[in-house]
C-alpha cells in the first residue's frame, strides 16, 4: 500500500489536528438537488461532519468503484478479506485511500469522529490495522470530499443540498443503488409537512460546479 502511503501524509497533515475535537453526533447526510449537474456530485449522498477550524469533510456514499481492495492491493493478503467493493469518496486526494469505521473506540492515530462509533480514518498505519484486525467493519474510499468555513452553509443556502440526519445502518447500507433517489423522496415528504420551501437552484445549477474546494 506504498502508493497510498505517501499521498496519505501528506492529506493527513490537512485533517490531523481535526482529530481530536470532532464532537459526536453531529453529522449530516447531504442530499444532491437533481440540477446539481457535476459528474462528481450528480445525484449522491454524502456523509458531511464537522471540523473544529468550521470546515467539513466527508465522503460520498453511494458511489462503489467495481474494484475490490484486494485487486487494488494484490500482494496485500489481508486486503482480499475485505468484502464491500471500494467506494469514490471525492474528488480531493483522489489517490489517498481513506476508510469510515464503525468502532467503539478510536481505530487509531488520525482517525476523525464523525459520530457515535463512526470514524473517518486517514492514517495509512490505522487502515492498515483495520484491514488486518477488523477488515468488513469498515467502508474504504479513494478520495474525500472537504469544504472550508462557511462553504457548506453557503451551498445548503443555495439549495445545493437536501439535509437530512446522518444513520449508521444507512452509512453501511450493502445496496446503494436508489439510496439518492429515496433520500431525495424523504427531504421532499420532511418539506412537505413541515410547509418549509427549499431555494430553487435551477438557476444556479451551472455555477455549482465551482462551489466545493480543497481546504488550503
Amino acid at each position: 500500500m506504498k502508493a497510498f502511503r505517501i499521498l496519505a501524509g501528506a492529506f493527513l497533515l490537512l485533517v490531523l489536528p481535526w482529530a481530536a475535537q470532532a464532537q459526536e453526533d453531529e453529522a449530516i447526510f447531504l442530499v444532491a438537488h437533481p440540477m446539481f449537474r457535476d459528474l462528481d456530485y450528480r445525484q449522491t449522498v454524502l456523509l458531511a461532519a464537522p471540523a473544529p477550524n468550521g470546515g467539513h469533510v466527508g465522503v460520498i456514499l453511494n458511489r462503489p468503484t467495481r474494484r475490490s481492495l484486494g485487486s487494488l492491493f494484490p500482494e496485500h493478503e489481508p486486503s482480499k478479506k475485505v468484502v464491500d467493493p471500494v467506494y469514490y469518496g471525492g474528488p480531493f486526494s483522489r489517490g489517498a485511500l481513506v476508510a469510515l469505521v464503525r468502532a467503539n473506540g478510536t481505530p487509531g492515530a488520525g482517525s476523525v469522529l464523525v459520530m457515535k462509533n463512526l470514524y473517518l480514518a486517514f492514517r495509512a498505519n490505522t487502515i492498515d490495522q483495520v484491514i488486518e484486525s477488523q477488515p468488513n467493519d469498515a467502508r474504504y474510499y479513494v478520495g474525500y470530499v472537504g469544504w472550508r468555513p462557511g462553504e457548506l452553509k453557503s451551498e445548503i443556502d443555495k439549495g445545493l443540498w437536501s439535509v437530512l440526519g446522518a444513520d449508521l445502518e444507512v452509512v453501511f447500507r450493502k445496496d446503494t443503488e436508489g439510496l439518492w433517489e429515496e433520500l431525495l423522496q424523504q427531504t421532499r415528504r420532511i418539506r412537505a409537512d413541515s410547509g418549509a420551501s427549499q431555494p430553487q437552484a435551477a438557476a444556479l445549477a451551472l455555477d455549482f460546479s465551482n462551489t466545493i474546494l480543497p481546504p488550503r
